[in-house]
């Protein structure tokens, strides 16, 4: 596999300049490219511009951003549902996250009935429904599951990582979820589940807290690089 030195990442979601960790994206990407060498060019893909997703194959990543609820939550759906069937590079972070379980639920596990409780709170099939304790600006430890992809991210089995958060995954629904190819990677102090990725693709990982806020602080977020990484090795 040879390393190609220019990439281009669709940040799916809508652009908010207040929300914290749309302020990191650039400067995470920014950073990552600073030490790799590779360059990177990002561009933000409303949710409502996604349509049918034509326009998906000119990227070679894409990152499901956080601020939900989207103005166009099919329009996330149909991007995540295309880098998982595809083989396209993805990460998922916060809504991201919430939105990949969604997507992996209505279209791998067929519960085409499955729904976010932020967008449909009376469902009874809301797989995503409020967390026991809100995330909002939590700063909390997180253990990542040994072999998994974010541990060798990482290079460690323990971090501490930024939320801001309200919703997850139904906890009584968490076997039956991830008996297939998608598995836990981490969770927090609770036993909740806090990160995932699917087995047998190239790097499909997604998290509940916000890994690209480290940026702000002047770090440079490993999961982050190991995306762009990936993004930058061709098929």
């Amino acid at each position: 596999m040879k390393q190609k030195h220019d990439i281009r990442i669709a940040l799916v979601g809508d652009y908010d300049e207040g929300v914290p960790a749309h302020q990191a994206i650039p400067v995470a990407l920014d950073r990552v490219a600073g030490e790799t060498g590779i360059v990177v060019e990002f561009h933000w893909l409303p949710t409502p511009e996604v349509g049918e997703g034509a326009g998906l194959q000119a990227f070679d990543g894409i990152w499901c951003v956080p601020a939900s609820p989207y103005r166009d939550m099919n329009g996330a759906l149909t991007a995540i549902r295309y880098a998982r069937e595809n083989q396209v590079p993805f990460l998922g972070t916060c809504g991201g996250f919430q939105h990949a379980l969604l997507e992996y639920a209505r279209n791998y596990l067929g519960w085409s009935d499955a729904e976010h409780a932020e967008t449909a709170p009376d469902s009874a099939r809301a797989i995503i429904t409020p967390l026991s304790c809100s995330l909002v600006e939590a700063f909390a430890p997180i253990r990542l599951l040994a072999g998994s992809r974010i541990a060798e991210a990482y290079g460690a089995l323990h971090t501490q990582e930024r939320y801001r958060c309200r919703y997850g995954l139904r906890k009584e629904l968490e076997a039956e979820v991830f008996a297939g190819p998608l598995k836990v990677s981490g969770y927090d102090d609770e036993d909740e589940v806090r990160a995932m990725e699917l087995q047998g693709h190239p790097f499909f990982v997604a998290t509940l807290f916000q890994p690209e806020r480290a940026a702000l602080q002047g770090d440079t977020p490993p999961l982050v690089r190991a995306f762009v990484q990936a993004c930058a090795t061709a098929n």
